[in-house]
C-alpha cells in the first residue's frame, strides 16, 4: 500500500505551503527542526512510539522512543548552554554512526546552534579544512577519532571544546570534556531557540569532487521539503520500520537519515557497520525493514553476489527500494525487480538541494535508466550551456536547472558568496549536471558537466557507456573518462572492474568491445579498456571520475580528502 498516486489531481497544484500546514506551520513560520523532529510527534501522542533501533558492529542493540530522543536531545540542548556556546555557534559532529550522533543533531538545532556533521572516517587535512573553514566552536567525537582532533588543535583557535561522548574521568588533551547521554541527567523542558524561516540550521560540505570542499548553508524551513519529500517519495508511513544506509556525515543521512524520518513520525533502524552483502540482508531480516534507501554502489555490489544470496533471507518485508547518490543504471532496476521483486526508484538531488528534486515516485512508471520527473512545487528543465535558455528540443542536452525558491535549497556557500552566485544564471540554479528530458517529461541523466567527453565536437556521457559495460557478465563495476587525442580531441576510455571469477585478458577486452559494440554509438565506443582492482570512489559511494580524467591529462588531481580508502 502507497501513501499517494502523485498524479492524481488533487497533487497537481501543489504548494510548498500545503506541506507547512501538515507540519502544522502558519504562513511565513518556521519552527525548530528539534522541536518538530521530537517534541511535536510526541504532542501527537506518539512519544512511546520507537524511534531509533541501534544495531552496532559488535552486535550491541540500542533501542529509543520518541520520547527518549525528546529527552536527551533536551540534555545535549543544555548541556551546550551551559558551555556557554552561544546560537549560530557552529558545533561540529564527528562520529561513527551511533545514537549519539543521530540525537545530538537534535539538540544542537534546539539550543540555536549550526550543525556541522563531517564524516568520521575523515583524515586529519580533512578535518581541519572543514573545522577551520567554519570557524568552529565545538566537536562532539569519541575516543576512537579524538586523537585526529588533537593532532589539529594547534592548528584551530576557535575551537574551544572537544566533548568525548564515550569516556569517562580525566582526559589528556586541552579543551576536553566528557559526556555520556546515558548518564546524563533527564531534562524534560528547555527553551528551544526560536527561529525564522531563515534561521541557519545545517552546515553541509560538499565531497570537494571539483575543487576545495564548500560549505552549503541550510535553514530550518528546509524541513518542510525534507518532510514532503520523505513522505511521498520514500513513501513513509507511520507503520514503516525505514533504513537508510546513508552516514549523517553526508546530505543524505541528515535531509532521509535524521529529519525526513523523524518529522514523519517513522521508526527508523541504523546499522553501524561497513558493506556486507549477508550481514545487510539479515538486518533488513531481523528488523522486518520495509522502505530502504541506499546507493547505487551498494546495488551493484548485492549485483556482484547474485540471486542466489538474496534467498537465503526473508526479505518479504520490503515493500518500497529507493536509490540515491548516483545516477541508477538500468540493469540494477531490472535486477532488483528479480531479486527483490520490486525495483529500485532513482531519486536526484544534491548538498545544495537539500531535499529530493527529480525522482521516479511511487506508482510513476518508471523508465529504468531515467531519473524520473521533477518533484511537484519544483520547477525543473534543461538548459543551454552557454545562453542559459530553456531548452525546448525533446531529447537534446542541456545543463539541469531549477528555479530557486523551494524550501531546502542552500542559502549560501559559507565566505563564498562569489561561487555561489556563479551557480544562479538568468534566474536558474544549474547543478552542474547534464540530461535530456523526453517527450513525457522524463529527465535522462547523461554526466557531470566537467564528465561529459568531447569527441569531434559531439558530447558524449559517461553514463550511456558505463550503464552498457555493467550488463556483460564479467563487468562489476565501470567508469568512462575522455583521453586526448590529436584529431578528436578526446576519445573514450574505459576502466572496468570484474566480477570474482573473471581475470584480465586481451581475449575479455575484446568479447566486452564486441558486447557493447551493440548498444552504443560508434562515438561513445571506448578506444581503450583499462582493468583496474576497483574505481576511486569518495566515501559517499561517487565515482571520481575526475581523478581518472586527470591522470590521462596529465593534471593535478586536486582534493581527495574524501576518497574512501585514504
Amino acid at each position: 500500500m502507497s501513501n499517494i498516486g502523485l498524479y492524481d489531481d488533487k497533487y497537481k497544484n501543489f504548494e510548498w505551503n500545503d506541506s507547512a500546514k501538515e507540519l502544522e506551520l502558519h504562513e511565513n513560520e518556521a519552527k525548530n527542526i528539534g522541536y518538530l523532529c521530537s517534541d511535536r510527534i510526541c504532542e501527537k501522542g506518539f512519544g512511546q512510539k520507537l524511534a531509533l533501533i541501534w544495531e552496532g558492529f559488535k552486535g550491541e542493540v540500542r533501542r529509543y522512543t520518541y520520547d527518549d530522543i525528546r529527552l536527551h536531545s533536551n540534555a545535549f540542548a543544555h548541556y551546550f548552554t551551559g558551555l556557554g556556546l552561544k546560537p549560530g555557534d557552529r558545533i561540529c559532529l564527528f562520529m561513527d554512526k551511533i545514537p549519539e550522533l543521530y540525537i545530538s543533531f537534535l539538540g544542537v538545532l534546539k539550543m540555536g546552534g549550526i550543525v556541522q556533521p563531517l564524516f568520521s572516517a575523515f583524515g586529519e587535512e580533512a578535518l581541519l579544512t572543514r573545522i577551520d573553514d567554519a570557524k568552529t566552536s565545538a566537536i562532539l567525537t569519541t575516543k576512537k577519532h579524538a586523537g585526529k582532533v588533537r593532532r589539529i588543535l594547534d592548528k584551530l583557535p576557535e575551537l574551544k571544546h572537544i566533548i568525548i561522548v564515550d569516556a569517562e574521568g580525566e582526559l589528556p588533551g586541552k579543551n576536553e570534556k566528557t559526556y555520556s547521554m546515558e548518564k546524563a541527567p533527564k531534562v524534560e523542558h528547555v527553551d528551544i531557540y526560536p527561529v525564522e524561516p531563515e534561521t541557519p540550521s545545517v552546515l553541509h560540505y560538499t565531497s570537494g569532487t571539483t575543487g576545495k570542499p564548500k560549505g552549503a548553508l541550510h535553514v530550518h524551513s528546509s524541513i518542510i521539503a525534507q518532510y514532503i519529500t520523505a513522505k511521498w517519495v520514500l513513501d513513509l508511513m507511520l507503520d514503516d520500520i525505514y533504513w537508510c544506509t546513508a552516514d549523517p556525515g553526508w546530505v543524505t543521512g541528515t535531509s532521509y537519515g535524521i529529519i525526513g524520518p523523524w518529522s514523519n513520525g517513522v521508526t527508523q533502524a541504523v546499522y553501524d557497520i561497513g558493506f556486507s552483502t549477508e550481514k545487510w540482508y539479515a538486518f533488513i531480516e531481523r528488523n522486518r525493514v520495509t522502505v530502504w534507501y541506499s546507493a547505487p554502489t551498494a546495488i551493484r555490489l548485492l549485483m556482484k553476489e547474485g540471486v542466489e544470496a538474496v534467498n537465503k533471507y526473508d526479505l518479504s518485508s520490503l515493500r518500497h527500494l529507493i536509490s540515491v547518490g548516483e545516477p541508477l543504471n538500468a540493469e540494477a532496476v531490472i535486477w532488483s525487480e528479480k531479486a527483490f521483486g520490486k525495483p529500485f526508484h532513482d531519486s536526484y538531488w544534491q548538498t545544495e538541494t537539500g531535499s529530493i528534486v527529480i525522482t521516479n515516485f511511487p506508482g510513476l512508471k518508471i523508465k529504468a535508466g531515467s531519473m524520473g520527473k521533477a518533484f511537484p512545487g519544483i520547477t525543473a528543465t534543461v538548459v543551454n550551456q552557454s545562453t542559459f535558455e530553456p531548452i525546448t528540443e525533446t531529447g537534446m542536452v542541456g545543463l539541469i536547472a531549477l528555479k530557486p525558491g523551494w524550501p531546502s535549497m542552500f542559502r549560501t556557500y559559507w565566505h563564498n558568496k562569489e561561487v555561489y552566485e556563479n551557480k544562479f544564471k538568468k534566474g536558474w540554479y544549474l547543478c552542474g549536471d547534464r540530461a535530456s528530458i523526453d517527450n513525457e517529461g522524463y529527465f535522462w541523466f547523461v554526466g557531470r558537466d566537467d564528465d561529459v567527453i568531447n569527441t569531434a565536437g559531439h558530447l558524449v556521457g559517461p553514463f550511456e557507456i558505463e550503464s552498457a559495460l555493467l550488463e556483460h557478465q564479467a563487468v562489476a563495476e565501470s567508469a568512462a573518462v575522455g583521453k586526448p587525442d590529436p584529431i578528436n580531441m578526446e576519445v573514450v576510455k574505459a576502466f572496468v572492474a570484474l566480477k570474482p571469477g573473471f581475470s584480465p585478458s586481451s581475449d575479455l577486452e575484446l568479447d566486452i568491445i564486441n558486447f557493447i559494440r551493440k548498444k552504443l554509438s560508434p562515438l561513445a565506443m571506448p578506444q581503450e579498456i583499462e582493468f583496474v582492482p576497483s574505481l576511486p570512489k569518495t566515501r559517499s559511494g561517487k565515482i571520481m571520475r575526475r581523478l581518472l580524467r586527470a591522470k590521462e591529462w596529465g593534471q593535478e588531481i586536486g582534493d581527495t580528502s574524501t576518497l574512501e580508502d585514504e
